[in-house]
Order: structure tokens, then sequence, then C-alpha cells
């Protein structure tokens, strides 16, 4: 529906041009025509008339002159000589065209001695019509940048548009069903045995949830806002898993006021501990790393796992693929994602761009 009112908007543009164009270039030839006499002011407008019709013909011709040489990927010995060239045979022949029409005036009454009027005037008619069509040039070069300046703004929205989908997808699965269902089992059998550490965790779910539909309302939050949501996280699976889980973390100071969309974090540590840590009856560790390289932030996410664990090969699941998603829809080429395997480590890199709240 845009592509079509953009469309519409461009015809009635053309169309207003067209004849503003017309009657720009007819005031300006009865000018030259009238200037030293000879000729009445109506005979002139007349006249002016229709050689003004042909010009506006054979200037709305640069449209497909300037589609065929475009400014950005045409040199400019080569635009000066398309143009140019151009722009002397369509006046030339529109001069020679003008003569005839003119011939034809004169065997009318009342345009006695228009053709001697018409003679004087040639060099100043080849000028005009010489300027104008190169004038006409330079408007389909405007009207063709202005378009693609329209068709990059809505390119923009169009991203925009398919990036906050992609952050509402991205958002829907972040709370892992399984994660939810693990949590609520723990909290059941809790109740029986140790209440007070059942309502500890029913507490922290909910703190957990509340944080998270509040953190995902923002475009960019603070590491340091992504770090208190995973300390909830952790708390919540450290009463499932207790000394099995070991999570440990580097972050430099500096980089705890550097901002990235919110729960991108999230997915990967949930990754980390069901993907590995719960399919190893000993337990495991996770590390988070946080540092900045110049412009660069630096993020990994790496566990400990076992090579033989059958869900080991669903790693690479829906919030891994969420998390590239929603760097691409926000940073595009600037931010990159590497998974690596090694012996009995699984390791998750994310590089963006280092960004502060003072930046944006």
């Amino acid at each position: 529906m845009t592509l079509s009112m953009d469309t519409a908007q461009n015809k009635n543009r053309r169309h207003f041009v067209f004849w503003g164009g017309w009657l720009f270039f007819t005031l300006v030839l009865t000018a030259l025509l009238t200037s030293t006499g000879g000729i009445t002011l109506r005979n002139a407008l007349l006249l002016s008339m229709q050689l003004s019709g042909m010009a506006q013909v054979s200037a709305w011709s640069a449209a497909f002159s300037c589609r065929t040489s475009p400014l950005n990927r045409t040199p400019l010995w080569q635009l000066l000589l398309t143009h140019v060239t151009t722009a002397l045979l369509l006046t030339f022949f529109w001069v020679k065209i003008g003569s005839i029409i003119v011939s034809t005036f004169e065997s009318m009454s009342g345009w006695e001695g228009v053709s001697v009027v018409y003679a004087q005037k040639t060099a100043l008619l080849y000028g005009a019509g010489f300027f104008y069509y190169l004038l006409s040039v330079a408007f389909n070069y405007a009207l063709i940048a202005q378009t693609a300046s329209s068709e990059a703004q809505q390119r923009a929205l169009e991203f925009s548009l398919r990036a906050r989908d992609a952050e509402l997808s991205a958002l829907k699965a972040q709370i892992n069903p399984h994660f939810l269902y693990n949590s609520l089992n723990s909290i059941s059998a809790l109740t029986s045995i140790d209440p007070g550490r059942a309502r500890e965790m029913c507490i922290l779910l909910a703190d957990f949830l509340r944080m998270t539909l509040g953190l995902g309302e923002k475009p960019l939050i603070p590491l340091q806002e992504e770090l208190d949501l995973l300390d909830r996280y952790c708390s919540i699976e450290r009463v499932r898993f207790g000394e099995r889980l070991q999570v440990e973390q580097n972050i430099q100071e500096e980089v705890k006021r550097c901002l990235l969309p919110p729960l991108l974090l999230q997915p990967l540590l949930e990754n980390a501990v069901v993907h590995g840590i719960a399919q190893m009856p000993e337990g495991g560790w996770v590390r988070l790393n946080a540092m900045r390289n110049g412009e660069r932030l630096l993020l990994t996410v790496e566990n400990s796992w076992d090579p033989e664990a059958v869900s080991v090969r669903k790693k690479n699941g829906v919030g891994l693929k969420n998390v590239q998603r929603r760097l691409e829809a926000r940073y595009g080429k600037e931010a990159f994602t590497e998974v690596k395997t090694e012996e009995n480590t699984f390791r998750v890199s994310l590089s963006l761009p280092a960004e502060t709240q003072e930046a944006t």
C-alpha cells in the first residue's frame, strides 16, 4: 500500500513538473521572441506554447539518460559527453522543427514576418533549448536521489519492524518452559521436606519473572542490570542443583555501564545449565567473561559439558538462534557470534559495539 502511494505521488509530481516546466519555458520563450519587437505578444505567446510543448517532450527523455548514466557509477567525462551531446542533438532538431511550425504560421493572416523574427532569435533559442535540457537532467538526477532516499527510508522502516518482531520472538522464547516446569516441580517437592526453601524459591522465581518482563520493555540496558537478572536465575537453579552448579564471573568493572539488548545473556546461561550441567551427574561450572577491547564489547559464556550427552546435540537451539537474530537486528554486521566446542568446554562468544549511556 505504501509503495502504491509513493508511485501515485511520483506520478503527480511528474505531471506537476511537466506542466510547470511547460508554463515556465513558454514565458521564457515569449520574452525572448518579443525582446526586439517584430512580433506581437499574442503571436509570440502562441508560438512559444508550441515550442515549449516540444521542449517538454525532448526534456522528458532526460529521465532515460539519467537512469542509464547514474551519478555514482558513471565517470565525469562520460556524464558530460552523454548529456552535452544529447542536449546539442535534441536542441538542433527542436529548433529545426520550430522553423517548420513558424513557416506554417506565416502563411496565416496576421503572422507576416514571423520567420524573420524567428531567424534573428535562432542563436538565443539554441542556447535556451540547450540549457533547458541540462536543467531537466539536473531535475531528474534530483528526483532519482529523492526516490532512492525514500526507498532507503522505507527499507530502514521495514528493517526496524523486522527487528522488533525478532525482539518479540526472542523475548517470548527467553522463559524456557522446561525451566519453569523444573522450577515448579522443585518447589512442589520442597514444600513437603523444606517449606522454607520452597517459599524462598517461589520468591526468587517471582522476582525473576517480574524483572524479565521489566527489562523486556527496554531497547537497551546496562550490562549490570543483565548481571542482576543472571544472579536471580542462578539462585533459582542452585536450589535445584545445589553444589553441582558452580558459576564464575570475570567482569571488568568498566564494562558494567556498557549497553546491550535486554535478556541477551540469560538464554545462553540457561543453555549452559540445561544442556551442560544438567547432563553431568557430578555437576560442572559455568563461566561468564566480559571485557572491553577498544570500541568492542566482548562477552563469553562457557561451560563444562559431556561430549557423550545426547542433549548436547540440541545445544544450538532456539535460545542461541534468537540471540544471533537479535544481534543482527540491532547491530547488523557490526556484531559477531562465535560458537566453539573443545574437549570438555562449550563456548559462545559475542562481539558487539561498546555503547554507553553517554553515547546514546
